[in-house]
């Protein structure tokens, strides 16, 4: 554990960590009448072997050091990609992106303002989706920083992340290396069929299977329209769990581990005096998302799939 040091940081480092966070505006709070101090004192991260990658928590205490009731706020920097998994129990938190496009979470310290000495504790929850191994790993670049409200920057601590290896061992560990190119990739049938319905439109469903190799970042999925016969449109997935719109939709269900392979359905319509018979074809794509865009992907070909379209009466 960080031994408290309470040492004020630089203007030249407040300046570097602030431009990082441009895309992330400072959680505000109730404003300080006098100066105001703090301290913070990080626990070690130790993530355990889940049956869905590793989980673990970070104790966190900040001190009052000021001569005053004082709203603070931590700011957590993730050590890779994607690893925050729970925020600090507080509904006044906002977050952004490192260079190298880890998370950065500003979030209020909760409860209500620390009265002059007091401590307050909570914990941090991280999850990485790898596949767990036989032996530990290592992670550095974790940061914890403390504002007081209406102040500069008061404290600062790094932490390691260590992964307990699946045997139990947290000896020796070796560097944990997260891809930085996603592996997903998309099959369908070669055809969908959509089936006139009462108001005189077309409805059908197409069977999808979307698979995902390594442990690249991310935070969702999405099949896009690249092209569709005239007047087709997404309807959504069964099962959904976003919205979904009609050129493009969410693949349900959230992040996905290494080799999970996820079926669902993609609904489509086309509307009334749309003629029977073939009407041309679709193309789809699979993409992988994180921060501000597109993640580049090992094997772009098997992210595009093609497939015929067919109107049909009821049966």
């Amino acid at each position: 554990m960080k031994r408290r040091t309470g040492r004020r940081l630089s203007v030249a480092l407040i300046g570097s960590a602030l431009a990082l966070l441009a895309a992330a505006p400072a959680v505000a709070g109730p404003p300080a009448t006098t100066a105001s101090d703090a301290s913070i004192t990080v626990g070690r991260l130790v993530l355990e072997p889940t049956e869905r990658g590793y989980r673990g928590s970070l104790p966190i205490t900040v001190t009052n050091e000021g001569d005053t009731t004082t709203y603070f706020t931590v700011r957590i920097t993730e050590p890779v990609r994607g690893t925050i998994a729970d925020l600090v129990p507080s509904n006044a938190c906002t977050y952004g992106y490192t260079a190298d496009l880890r998370r950065i979470f500003d979030c209020g310290v909760p409860g209500p303002n620390l009265v002059p000495g007091e401590q307050r504790s909570f914990q941090m929850t991280f999850q990485v989706l790898t596949t767990p191994r036989s032996y530990p790993m290592v992670a550095e670049g974790g940061l914890v920083t403390v504002t007081p409200s209406g102040q500069p920057v008061a404290d600062q601590s790094s932490f390691t992340t260590l992964f307990r290896s699946t045997s139990g061992s947290l000896r020796k560990p070796r560097p944990y290396v997260q891809d930085t190119r996603a592996d997903a990739g998309l099959t369908t049938p070669g055809q969908v069929t959509l089936t006139r319905q009462a108001d005189g439109s077309f409805l059908g469903r197409m069977p999808v299977t979307v698979r995902y190799g390594g442990d690249a970042g991310h935070d969702r999925l999405m099949i896009e329209a690249v092209t569709l016969p005239a007047g087709m449109r997404f309807q959504g997935t069964d099962p959904q769990d976003m919205p979904s719109f009609p050129t493009w939709v969410e693949v349900p269900g959230g992040q996905f581990m290494p080799g999970e392979v996820r079926s669902f359905d993609i609904l489509f319509d086309v509307p009334a005096g749309t003629p029977l018979g073939p009407i041309g074809t679709a193309t789809v794509l699979l993409s992988t998302h994180w921060a501000y865009g597109a993640v580049a992907d090992v094997d772009p070909a098997d992210n595009t799939v093609s497939f015929t379209v067919t109107t049909v009466e009821a049966s």
